[in-house]
């Protein structure tokens, strides 16, 4: 069965529901008290609430997996062509990451406003703030991070907040983004590793001209994270740093 038509049937069950809670409570109204009226009109009431956020949940689930479909497929060079015709693109693929991202925005953005405030609405948003930012759209990326730092929360939340980091360094916003990149290490949360958080803020001193803020944060790498993988490069920026002062 084609997934448009189960959504119909789904549709179609709760409101066949929905009629016959209707009928019944015509038909036995006389038959009830004053407080079972009162109770089975609030249960209809809640079921009928909870059933409608369930359609929803479905179709915004939906929407984000149709969506996704696009910005994950293969990326695959068209096959050679014909004599005198245009290169031939294998259905479901894209000949470049700019140009899956390209047409994954516009159904990733659908959802988010479809539906801003559920779990698919808020993740539609955060990965359409990415594909707006790999395709140069930076501003508009920053933008939509900003929405879903201000909506989400838990995972989605931490790691809006790096994303949003990440693009105002690829914007020259350096101040923005090392306040930004000290905002997510002041969350030591594991969605976003304390020692990468930090070599990406040294990164943002050196990139804003602040040489000893950024061996500091270095230092702090190779102190804080003995284990770290990023130990070798900290210790090297750290003590490289330091000998050209």
């Amino acid at each position: 069965m084609k997934r448009t038509e189960r959504h119909h049937l789904k549709e179609n069950e709760v409101a066949e529901w929905l009629i016959g809670a209707k009928t019944w409570y015509e038909a036995n109204a006389k038959l009830v008290s004053y407080g079972g009226v009162v109770v089975g009109v609030v249960a209809v009431a809640i079921l009928a609430t909870l059933a409608y956020r369930q359609m929803n949940a479905g179709r915004a689930t939906a929407m984000l997996a149709e969506a996704l479909s696009v910005a994950e497929a293969p990326v695959v060079a068209p096959a050679a062509p014909e004599a005198g015709k245009p290169p031939v693109q294998r259905p479901g693929t894209y000949p470049t990451d700019r140009a899956r991202f390209q047409a994954a925005l516009p159904k990733l953005l659908a959802v988010a406003d479809a539906y801003p405030g559920s779990e698919a609405g808020i993740m539609a948003r955060y990965r359409a703030a990415s594909a707006l930012v790999a395709v140069g759209r930076v501003p508009e990326g920053i933008q939509r991070y900003k929405e879903v730092v201000d909506r989400g929360k838990g995972p989605y939340q931490v790691m809006a907040r790096m994303g949003l980091a990440e693009a105002q360094l690829i914007a020259g916003q350096f101040d923005q983004a090392i306040a930004s990149f000290k905002d997510v290490a002041a969350l030591n949360s594991e969605e976003a590793p304390g020692d990468g958080v930090l070599m990406q803020l040294a990164r943002a001193y050196q990139l804003a001209g602040k040489p000893d803020d950024a061996r500091q944060t270095f230092r702090r790498v190779v102190d804080e994270y003995p284990q770290s993988p990023y130990l070798s490069a900290a210790r090297s920026q750290a003590q490289g740093d330091a000998a050209g002062r």
